[in-house]
């Protein structure tokens, strides 16, 4: 009987740790993009979503056998293009940018031109062939910046947009 009570206290204090619910549970509205890719201001207020300007770019996720890629792999566009990045084969994907890799004033721009659904620098799932979603380069400075395939980066699936 007294093991019994012991885990059931035990295992109150686990579902309490991670059941949510609470204040920890909700999402900083400062770093999360509003419905419809229109995502709220930086830190600093002064950053706001921009849309797409220029040519709309398509890049295929793929999978081929064993190996993941984007097509291409690497592209380049202009600031204010967009790009379309389409599930080909191979589900689930995603495309994603390291912070690492960004500089920061870039890295609030990618946060707020992501598409509805991302999460800071890593775009929603995409886990259905055919899915899409649509990333802005609007007020995008020119560099070159990596992008993976977080589900696939272990297995490779990286590539690179160069901004002119």
């Amino acid at each position: 009987m007294r093991f019994n009570a012991l885990a059931l206290v035990a295992s109150a204090i686990v579902l309490g740790a991670c059941g949510g619910g609470g204040e920890g549970s909700k999402t900083d509205s400062a770093t999360t993009p509003a419905p419809g890719g229109a995502g709220t201001p930086a830190p600093t207020g002064t950053v706001t979503a921009m849309p797409i300007t220029g040519t709309t770019h398509e890049v295929k996720m793929i999978m081929d056998g064993n190996s993941y890629r984007f097509d291409p792999v690497n592209i380049t566009v202009k600031t204010g293009d967009g790009i379309k990045f389409t599930t080909v084969s191979g589900p689930p994907h995603n495309f994603g940018f390291d912070p690492a890799t960004i500089p920061d004033d870039v890295e609030a721009q990618l946060k707020v031109n992501m598409p509805a659904g991302s999460t800071d620098l890593e775009g929603p799932m995409q886990n259905t062939v055919g899915e899409s979603h649509t990333l802005s380069l609007g007020g995008i400075k020119p560099g070159a910046y990596p992008v993976h395939c977080t589900p696939h980066l272990a297995l490779g699936m990286k590539g690179v947009i160069t901004v002119q």
